[in-house]
């Protein structure tokens, strides 16, 4: 089983159901998916930049990503309709949790200067987004490797209702968030 997914049912469910008084486990907010992101707009100059980010997304997460393409032309970004622009993948289940733990416990540790993450990254419905700005802290890709300098967004949808609510489950999780 893994580690972080052991942890959440053995130790943050009951935490939980104490601090708010949930009548059952079901009520308790789960994180619902991880949906990571890479946004590339210099992609409309380079073909090779989205070829690199579906390489680099894939390693990270082990899954393949979806190319995110244009929904509409601007002529003032010199885009075109359908023109890809980007890529995402949705992590779910074991490969979430998975994710999540190397998120907490190896990736974010190796950021430089690294204070915490901001407390007031919840979208008003419980769910958290962060952003890193080059792919380097990963373990799993080489520097070398690395052409373009690109970032990218982590969103963890959050089945809870309140930031409050979901602020105590990823606390109880371990993910290093500071008061504000």
């Amino acid at each position: 089983m893994v580690r972080l997914l052991q942890k959440y049912q053995e130790e943050v469910v009951p935490q939980l159901i104490n601090k708010f008084q949930y009548k059952n486990r079901f009520s308790v907010p789960k994180i619902q998916k991880i949906v990571i992101n890479m946004g590339l707009g210099k992609a409309v100059d380079n073909k090779k930049i989205i070829e690199e980010a579906v390489k680099h997304l894939s390693l990270i997460t082990g899954q393949k990503p979806l190319i995110t393409k244009a929904k509409k032309a601007i002529s003032g970004f010199k885009l075109r309709e359908d023109q890809p622009i980007g890529c995402k993948v949705t992590l779910r289940g074991k490969m979430m949790f998975e994710f999540l733990d190397r998120l907490i416990s190896i990736v974010l540790p190796r950021i430089k200067d690294f204070r915490g993450l901001p407390s007031k990254s919840f979208d008003g419905r419980g769910n958290y987004t962060l952003g890193l700005t080059e792919l380097n802290v990963f373990p799993e890709i080489n520097i070398d490797t690395i052409e373009f300098v690109q970032g990218m967004d982590v969103t963890l949808v959050i089945t809870g209702n309140s930031n409050e609510q979901s602020y105590e489950l990823l606390k109880l999780l371990g993910m290093p968030l500071r008061l504000e």
